[in-house]
């Protein structure tokens, strides 16, 4: 009766039939910016609706010029060039994705996705009839694209590359050798760059974006999740730039798609310039939470040996090496049961071997603070 694409609600594992039965004090997973104690502006987001002109209907497949223009306005103050013709607006990124796998892909195509990474992907493929094949990102003290293993995993199927940078959870941007490497590819570069904006530390050689690229035909996601700490107004973009030719022919075939949904509502279209206008403080209040929980992190695993921190450039998340002794199901299960803790295991995303826990750096302090203590000390309890 049901098509093979469509997703069979997963089975309970042991972490969610715990957290069914409790609600841990301590939770370090929550990257929800609406949920994290931040201050919002909520009046004058109220009044960025208040337009007399949502009374109209007039939809445009790309977005509202209005709309667009104020997307590429906020990429020129990332230092990024753009035009509000390369805008199209969706709503929200999962949506984004699938546009671009309508694009790009017919059934059973391929799209090359990082690993580890956030989860969703699989799921996104599979709804489009697209393959998620991954590639691998590796670590030897910081991280980097498995550009050898990417090449190898190209066949005539393959349709795109998918790249997230800041990467979730590992939180590596992508460098400039490493986008000289893609553009020989000759692939289409998706680029999910939702986390652009929160930067943990300096490093020449990382890249503004994949827009940068003069060869390679790239679409950049983007939204107001991250921007502005507001998932709920349902609003992201994409950026396409590329030769001159595919480029047209992209922008043309995306208008097609987005015109058959037109799914973005007029009233947030309209209020998006002073929305993006009104993001700077809540950018800054999520960037300083979790630059003070990163560098409490470092100061509290300092000379502590059992438990380590993976480098991180940037996002949300914070990846800590924890001993073997157990795996990290059990690590989780008995953080939640007997600490209150609760942490995202590392295969939650895909790393190739254990053991990691995952922690999300826009906790409140208090929190993330309390939760960090138990975690070091059932540590100590447990290799003692």
């Amino acid at each position: 009766m049901f098509s093979r694409r469509s997703l069979d609600a997963p089975r309970k594992n042991a972490i969610a039939q715990v957290l069914a039965q409790l609600t841990p004090a301590y939770d370090l997973t929550e990257s929800n910016p609406t949920r994290s104690g931040l201050v919002y502006p909520h009046a004058e987001l109220a009044r960025a609706i208040d337009n007399a002109a949502v009374r109209e209907y007039t939809p445009e497949p790309h977005g509202l010029p209005e709309a667009r223009a104020a997307v590429a306005a906020r990429f020129g103050e990332r230092g990024v060039a753009v035009t509000p013709a390369q805008i199209t607006l969706a709503s929200g990124t999962s949506e984004a994705y699938g546009y671009l796998f309508k694009l790009l892909c017919d059934p059973g195509d391929e799209v090359l996705v990082p690993e580890p990474s956030y989860p969703l992907f699989a799921d996104l493929c599979r709804l489009e009839h697209v393959v998620a094949r991954p590639y691998p990102l590796h670590y030897d003290g910081e991280w980097h694209l498995g550009l050898s293993e990417l090449r190898e995993r190209i066949n005539p199927r393959t349709r795109a590359v998918l790249i997230v940078s800041p990467n979730n959870p590992t939180g590596s941007y992508l460098k400039r050798f490493e986008l000289a490497g893609l553009e020989q590819l000759q692939l289409p570069l998706i680029s999910d760059e939702v986390f652009a904006d929160y930067p943990l530390r300096a490093d020449p050689e990382r890249v503004s974006s994949a827009l940068e690229s003069r060869e390679a035909l790239v679409f950049v996601l983007d939204g107001l999740s991250k921007q502005a700490g507001l998932p709920q107004w349902k609003v992201s973009w994409i950026c396409a730039s590329g030769p001159l030719r595919e480029l047209a022919q992209a922008r043309e075939k995306l208008e097609l798609i987005a015109d058959t949904y037109l799914s973005v509502a007029t009233p947030t279209q309209l209020a998006l310039p002073q929305l993006l206008a009104l993001a700077r403080p809540v950018r800054e209040a999520i960037h300083a939470r979790l630059q003070r929980n990163l560098a409490h992190l470092r100061a509290t695993l300092a000379g502590h040996g059992a438990v380590s921190l993976l480098d991180v450039e940037g996002g949300f998340y914070a990846t800590l090496r924890v001993p073997s002794v157990q795996s990290e199901e059990a690590w989780v299960l008995e953080l939640l049961t007997r600490d209150s803790v609760y942490v995202h295991p590392g295969y939650f995303f895909d790393f190739p071997h254990e053991a990691f826990l995952v922690v999300s750096l826009l906790t409140p302090e208090a929190r993330f603070d309390a939760g960090l203590e138990r975690i070091l000390a059932r540590v100590r309890a447990r290799i003692a």
